[in-house]
């Protein structure tokens, strides 16, 4: 008779660093959200503050409205870079051209654009690990927004890293060589937004 073997504890897993993708898929669900970092299992903050989403779910809103019928625009899912490398980006864009990368497991593989908005937990992981996670494996564009001031900063690859592009704030409209149809401001973005408590 065979015996089954237990499902690895997330202790269990942490010890036994480097991860792969399957061991971030089989953990079991203890209700926090985690990020795998070069094979090191990385817990994210607590879920997003009500003005964290209701921005990106402002932009989300806006992307939508000019991008849709050329990308798949879609927020929180697993990107797979790689076997050790599985980050969610707040926002994503993937061009329907390139629909080969959506499967059930998420996008595998660099999408077009993907966007983070900062939290007080976040700045390092957002600015410096992610930044050259996303260079590291060709997305050819990265926009960090501060809920805080709201500026967004586009990043641009160039080569194997991120060039800051342009730094937009207010009612400076927002736009990309790389996605054509992107046309918003973060004028647009604030205005929209009920009043709420900081991150």
């Amino acid at each position: 008779m065979a015996v089954k073997k237990p499902q690895n504890t997330k202790d269990e897993l942490i010890r036994e660093q480097p991860l792969t993708y399957e061991d971030y898929a089989s953990m079991p669900d203890d209700g926090n959200r985690y990020e795998l970092d070069d094979g090191r299992l990385e817990l994210m903050p607590p879920s997003a503050s009500s003005k964290h989403q209701a921005i990106g779910s402002r932009i989300l809103f806006e992307l939508i409205q000019t991008c849709e019928s050329d990308y798949v625009i879609l927020y929180e899912v697993d990107v797979i870079l790689s076997p050790r490398e599985v980050r969610r980006p707040d926002l994503i864009m993937l061009h329907r051209d390139r629909l080969h990368l959506l499967t059930e497991r998420g996008i595998e593989g660099p999408p077009d654009l993907v966007v983070e908005i900062l939290s007080p937990y976040s700045l390092r992981r957002d600015k410096v690990r992610k930044r050259q996670s996303y260079a590291k494996h060709g997305i050819p564009e990265y926009w960090i927004v501060d809920p805080a001031s709201f500026v967004l900063e586009q990043y641009r690859l160039t080569g194997d890293r991120y060039e800051l592009e342009d730094v937009y704030t207010g009612d400076e409209e927002i736009r990309s060589e790389l996605l054509p149809c992107v046309s918003f401001t973060m004028f647009d973005i604030r205005s929209r937004i009920p009043d709420l408590p900081g991150l």
